[in-house]
């Protein structure tokens, strides 16, 4: 009986870490978006390479 509660107790934890980090994941959404563009700005303007749509106001400008 014991070890149940035990193995009750741990699949408890999981979730409430698995939420957690869930949580974490949504609240810092915004600030994960814009490093991974910032990151792949920087990646395109190394391998020289021009945003697709020069038409956007929100795309680079090629030098």
């Amino acid at each position: 009986m014991k070890s149940t509660w035990r193995f009750v107790m741990k699949i408890v934890g999981l979730s409430l870490a698995l939420a957690g980090a869930i949580c974490l994941v949504i609240g810092f959404w915004d600030k994960l978006a814009e490093d991974a563009v910032a990151a792949k700005s920087a990646l395109s303007r190394k391998r020289g390479c021009c945003p697709e749509f020069d038409d956007y106001d929100d795309d680079l400008l090629c030098e």
